[in-house]
């Protein structure tokens, strides 16, 4: 099986998985990025691209099946697309953020596995608007400087803080994303038109598993199953984000994806 084929089987997975708690699968998609060994310039406005997408299936979902409160969504999108592409510029090293966002993740997926409870028990009051700028804004930029969407940050604090229920926190998280991926790829496009040819492969593997992952979310599954799985991606992602910078930097593997890439910037820089 070759790697691109692997890729994409791993791609429909997490799109599948993350999908359904509304989310749209970028922490997913970069690790098995990483474990392919594929360039990191190639790997972030990649995974921002399919976070586009999965997204996009997500919110008109979610807001189909009545589950996107968007007087909650809005104060936070006011603060964070701007400060997703403010991440998506910067060059920073995000070591120090992956640490303590990796070690949030944990406490967080702990507490959903702990402490299941069902949509009829929640009592939510939306937040106010100056509460949703910072928290807006905060999550906004990790998530321009990681190269996702910022729904593994924003759904347990709504969760948490109890501003939202359990599905209309899904509806809200995975709009939220897809602004955020827009944002954090505007300011990754020159990187775009540079994506190996494989990218088509993985779209339609990521755009048939959100296509089933949502269905299943909004529809099928249960509240508290719903949290359990979240609890899943978000343990999935905190250790991610906290082995990322111990684990031994592999040298790229000479496949085609990663070489078409990077003849075309050695072209383009000559």
């Amino acid at each position: 099986m070759t790697d691109d084929a692997i890729l994409t089987v791993l791609t429909f997975l997490f799109a599948v998985l993350y999908s359904s708690v509304g989310h749209a699968g970028a922490t997913g998609y970069l690790a098995a990025m990483g474990l392919m060994s594929l360039e990191p310039s190639v790997m972030k406005p990649a995974a921002l691209v399919l976070n586009v997408l999965v997204a996009s299936i997500g919110t008109v979902r979610f807001a189909r099946a009545g589950c996107l409160p968007w007087r909650v969504l809005w104060p936070f999108a006011v603060a964070s697309i701007p400060c997703a592409f403010l991440g998506g510029v910067l060059t920073l090293p995000a070591s120090l953020f992956k640490q303590l966002i990796g070690a949030m993740l944990l406490i967080a997926a702990t507490k959903l596995f702990v402490q299941p409870v069902t949509d009829k028990t929640e009592e939510c009051v939306p937040p106010s608007f100056w509460w949703s700028l910072p928290v807006g804004g905060l999550v906004g930029l990790v998530a321009g400087l990681t190269g996702t969407g910022g729904g593994v940050l924003l759904t347990p604090v709504l969760l948490f803080l109890r501003w939202a229920k359990t599905r209309d926190a899904a509806g809200v998280s995975v709009a939220f994303i897809l602004l955020n991926s827009i944002s954090g790829l505007a300011a990754q496009a020159k990187a775009v038109p540079l994506l190996p040819s494989s990218i088509w492969l993985w779209l339609a593997a990521a755009g048939l598993g959100g296509m089933i992952g949502t269905q299943l979310g909004t529809r099928h599954l249960a509240a508290p199953v719903l949290r359990r799985l979240l609890g899943v991606v978000l343990v999935f992602a905190g250790v991610k984000m906290l082995f990322d910078e111990f684990k031994p930097k592999a040298a790229p593997k000479p496949t085609n994806s990663a070489s078409h890439f990077v003849a075309k910037v050695a072209e383009q820089q000559a």
